[in-house]
């Protein structure tokens, strides 16, 4: 497990490589993270680097508890997250950490919000075929059967039926980094991570 970075989706584009060939890439700016806290083995019970991104015009009072012996301008981060890591050694805290922590070439798990799609019938969410518009039916956009009812006398877990879909927590793993650039704080990862434009993205490098 590796230390990671706060991000953001800015959108996607295309790049070309130097023989010509053409490769879509998600672009994530990631502002320099603060190492905000240390969990170790003896005092939490797990090896994690809290980071935090952003400035708040505020936070709580348990969380500026938390963060009161980092420098004024660490102690109102915007977001918090834990990078499960195996070891703290070689972090401090107030550490800043940037998008050089990789490189092209490098394969990185992207975790996200995936885009909320609203409630959605069978056809749209399971691709059900509907029944026929003619001939009396009713059966047009209907979901069908969905179990008996003496035996087993319930509708089992896990039928496919409408629903709420989208706005989940999505992990798209071992994506490419093709281009970091440093002064804008921009990551280039080829192909779409999960969200849209301004989502709040979690980049750690493949396990």
């Amino acid at each position: 497990m590796a230390a990671g970075l706060i991000g953001r989706k800015l959108g996607m584009t295309r790049i070309f490589g130097s023989d010509g060939s053409v490769v879509p890439v998600s672009v994530i700016e990631a502002t320099p993270n603060s190492i905000t806290r240390l969990r170790t083995p003896e005092q939490d019970g797990y090896a994690a680097l809290q980071v935090g991104a952003g400035t708040a015009r505020r936070v709580s009072k348990p969380v500026a508890g938390q963060l009161k012996d980092l420098d004024k301008e660490q102690q109102r981060p915007r977001r918090l997250h834990e990078f499960r890591v195996d070891a703290t050694d070689g972090f401090k805290l107030g550490q800043q950490l940037d998008v050089s922590l990789f490189a092209p070439g490098d394969l990185v798990d992207v975790t996200g919000t995936s885009r909320g799609r609203g409630f959605l019938g069978t056809i749209a969410r399971h691709n059900f075929r509907r029944g026929p518009k003619t001939h009396g039916s009713t059966n047009i956009r209907q979901p069908g059967s969905i179990g008996a009812g003496t035996t087993p006398g319930r509708v089992f877990l896990g039928t496919r039926m409408g629903g709420h879909t989208g706005d989940d927590r999505v992990t798209v793993k071992k994506l490419e980094v093709v281009k970091v650039d440093a002064d804008k704080h921009l990551l280039m990862v080829k192909g779409a991570v999960p969200g849209a434009r301004n989502a709040v993205l979690f980049v750690r490098k493949a396990t």
